[in-house]
């Protein structure tokens, strides 16, 4: 290994790279840039005026730690406790689902349908199982007059919840509810809007996942059962009693459930099926119903 004074910023970032392109990751660049940012406490943007420059011992120590986790598996959010969604940085754990690009075509969705609306009053907002809460802070970010009820089963999800919900200044119009589904939320209250990220792998499913994702992220926030289908089946007539004619359910979804889904609507009298919200490869994404 060469002297220390010869391990630039600009050196480490290509021997990381190829190191971890051969250990689990399928962004290597991308995870070197990040993980190293995080050690020497700067955006990813500064590193690239300092590729002469050389770390200290403290920062090379900090930033082998990290390489050498993630080389074994460990995903990137969750060394450094963040992730950036929807341009937004949030915090994220282990009790949380790491937030992905494909949800964001759930909460553009969701943005459309609200403004098509042109409901000039509040609008009430229920996100079904918010995770890290990133959905719920989006739309409340994103639409002033509208009130999130988000839930979880899960009061360490709701922790995190909690925290990204205060960081964004939205605390005053997102009330964080510990419930299974819609079973915990006050019975009285109706809403606008059901939107969820539910869990839909199915077992089989999981089974093939990705490492970093089958081995560190909750399993109970991924697996909804045998099926895929089951906590989506559970919710259809929970969310048909909160909404009101003309209201609408948003769900995401995976493209191997698509047409499971669209039957489970279909099939239930109280909803008419809408679009599939598609992503950038026009896969299925995510599913709209209206309240009929």
């Amino acid at each position: 290994m060469p002297d220390a004074e010869t391990w630039t910023v600009g050196r480490l970032l290509g021997w990381t790279t190829d190191y971890l392109s051969r250990n689990h990751s399928d962004t290597p660049r991308l995870d070197a840039e990040v993980l190293l940012g995080e050690s020497l406490g700067c955006e990813r943007i500064e590193l690239y005026t300092q590729f002469d420059e050389v770390p200290d011992e403290t920062a090379r120590t900090a930033f082998r730690e990290l390489v050498r986790r993630r080389a074994q598996g460990t995903p990137v959010a969750y060394l450094v406790g963040y992730r950036e969604f929807y341009s937004l940085a949030f915090r994220v754990t282990p009790d949380v689902l790491i937030p992905r690009p494909e949800t964001e075509f759930l909460v553009i969705a969701a943005l459309d349908l609200a403004k098509a609306s042109r409901k000039s009053d509040e609008i009430a907002v229920c996100d079904v199982g918010t995770g890290s809460g990133v959905i719920a802070v989006c739309l409340a970010r994103h639409l002033p007059n509208c009130r999130v009820t988000a839930v979880d089963i899960s009061p360490a999800a709701l922790a995190v919840a909690r925290f990204n919900v205060t960081k964004h200044d939205v605390a005053d119009r997102i009330e964080l509810v510990e419930s299974d589904l819609l079973e915990g939320v006050p019975p009285d209250r109706r809403f606008d809007l059901i939107i969820s990220n539910p869990p839909y792998v199915s077992q089989a499913e999981f089974d093939t996942l990705a490492p970093d994702v089958r081995e560190y992220e909750p399993r109970d926030a991924l697996i909804a059962g045998a099926s895929g289908t089951e906590v989506i089946d559970a919710l259809l007539p929970q969310a048909a009693e909160r909404l009101p004619p003309g209201g609408h359910l948003l769900i995401e979804i995976s493209p191997m459930i698509h047409q499971a889904i669209c039957r489970l609507i279909d099939a239930n009298t109280h909803f008419q099926l809408g679009q599939t919200v598609t992503d950038l490869a026009r896969l299925p994404r995510a599913v709209v119903a209206a309240r009929v």
